[in-house]
């Protein structure tokens, strides 16, 4: 089959739009590559499903048309084949798992009209993918395949044909992510016929890897499960027609983690002020690992920025992980003296690095221990924070790579402290700036005993902090002078029942 010719032909254009290629240029500083972004993101369906898609409806007859089309999807390529048979005026019926977001279901019904039936069945895609196909038999429906259909892989195609024809200079490389592999297989296809020494890298996440495991394996291997944080591109068992074209044109291909696609969707944002959502930052992150792995400088590398159907329930996550996967978190835990000064102690070994957590809850009379985030330039300053405290007598373990302390660990630091007496709750807040939290702590302990303290820096204008403080009766006095002379907002909250509950 002559993909060239396919591509040259495909009809994407009546629904989709030339996105354009454009230069980041902070990530193209911090990489010492120029690194460019197609703009995916930008179609109608803020994702490149739009063109396989419509480019497969526009070729069927006008019979099959006339019957009409159908389609499993969560997601991206269910708004695709939508606007695309409201576009020719063919019915459409869309299977979605029971478990979609409503803002998706809601996404497909606006770009079908009148031309899409939502059908929702089964509580996965694999479930909604068999009630599909049991719906093509029945109705006599055509079944548009997500990616392993030579007119859906034509149609994404198109986007390799753009990339030559608006940067007609050398490209070192072209990274793209890869989920059952209709995209990489239509964008290699093309490009691989006209330039063939320019690099096709696919990108695909560590735990849903299906595509790099069957080029290792020479065959078609089914994974048993896939993370879904990636869930654009979740996949477990590519494409037969895509799997044979990725072995015939992709120079290889590179995993990332969750930690480094949440960093891509950061970079992005600071370039473009647009979010991708993370399938569609997967080639953004690939691009960065590949540099970084084999020390490529000043090479000219195309990724593909393919989406930006975010979840908004998603973006505290990714702004939590961006951090770390940038490397410009170090989550630590450290063991200080359970004593007056210790927390001085620490707040001076840290420095001016802004601190982004800091977790303690009393458990023991001779030691504390803290969870504590903060923030660093690189990995190189980590290891070198971590020393400093190590040498100065506080044990120290660095977290950052441990997935239970990120995930779970840093929210449940606490619990009660049966051998606190006198113990006061009060919530403060300071407006948060460079060392406001280090001027709060070094204020708070030359008073009572610390007894608990959680903070966590949210990005908001102000910090909120947590405090428990050991004050005596007859010292109740000097404890009001000392808050009012603190001079920050405050509330007791010692007769909070979930104080009660839980950490009383």
């Amino acid at each position: 089959m002559d993909y060239l010719e396919k591509i040259l032909n495909a009809r994407v254009y009546d629904v989709a739009i030339e996105t354009p290629l454009e230069l980041a240029p902070n990530l193209t500083a911090r990489s010492g590559n120029r690194i460019f972004l197609k703009r995916e993101d930008m179609q109608p369906v803020f994702s490149f499903k739009l063109r396989g898609a419509y480019n497969k409806i526009v070729h069927l007859t006008p019979a099959q048309r006339k019957h009409g089309v159908i389609c499993a999807s969560a997601g991206n390529h269910a708004q695709g084949v939508a606007l695309s048979a409201r576009k020719l005026g063919c019915r459409a019926v869309i299977v979605m798992p029971t478990t979609t977001p409503p803002i998706k279901i809601d996404a497909v019904k606006k770009h079908g009209g009148a031309m899409a039936e939502v059908v929702l069945a089964g509580d996965s895609y694999d479930e909604a993918y068999t009630h599909a196909l049991e719906l093509e038999k029945k109705q006599k429906l055509v079944f548009i395949h997500p990616f392993d259909d030579p007119d859906v892989i034509a149609g994404q195609g198109t986007i390799g044909m753009e990339i030559l024809r608006q940067h007609p200079d050398p490209i070192d490389a072209v990274f793209c992510c890869i989920g059952g592999g209709g995209l990489i297989a239509g964008v290699a296809a093309y490009i691989k016929r006209l330039r063939p020494h320019t690099r096709i890298i696919g990108v695909e996440a560590t735990d849903a890897d299906a595509m790099a495991r069957s080029l290792a394996a020479g065959r078609r291997v089914r994974l048993d499960s896939v993370g879904l944080f990636a869930d654009g591109a979740a996949v477990k068992y590519v494409g037969q027609e895509t799997f044979r074209l990725c072995q015939e044109y992709v120079d290889e291909v590179v995993l990332v983690d969750t930690d480094a696609i949440c960093a891509a969707i950061k970079d992005v944002f600071e370039d473009t002020r647009s979010i991708l959502e993370p399938a569609g930052a997967l080639a953004i992150a690939g691009a960065k690992a590949w540099a970084k792995a084999t020390g490529a400088r000043d090479k000219t590398l195309v990724a593909v920025a393919s989406g930006a159907n975010m979840n908004f329930d998603r973006l505290r996550f990714v702004a939590e992980r961006a951090e770390i996967g940038e490397q410009r978190e170090a989550v630590l835990a450290v063991t200080i003296p359970e004593k007056p000064g210790s927390f001085k102690k620490f707040c001076n070994l840290i420095g001016k690095r802004a601190i982004t957590e800091f977790n303690y809850r009393y458990s023991d009379p001779k030691e504390a221990h803290v969870f504590a985030g903060v923030q660093v330039a690189d990995r190189a300053e980590s290891l070198k924070l971590v020393a400093s405290l190590q040498k100065h007598g506080l044990a120290t373990l660095d977290l950052t790579d441990d997935e239970m302390a990120k995930v779970h660990v840093r929210h449940m630091v606490g619990g009660r402290a049966p051998g606190v007496s006198h113990e006061l709750l009060y919530r403060f807040e300071f407006p948060e700036r460079p060392g406001a939290l280090m001027n709060f702590l070094e204020s708070m302990s030359k008073g009572w005993n610390i007894s608990l303290f959680h903070y966590r820096n949210h990005g908001a204008d102000y910090g909120r902090v947590l405090v428990g403080m050991q004050v005596p009766p007859a010292e109740m006095k000097g404890f009001r002078a000392f808050l009012k002379a603190l001079g920050y907002r405050h509330w007791d909250e010692s007769k909070n029942p979930a104080y009660k509950l839980f950490l009383g």
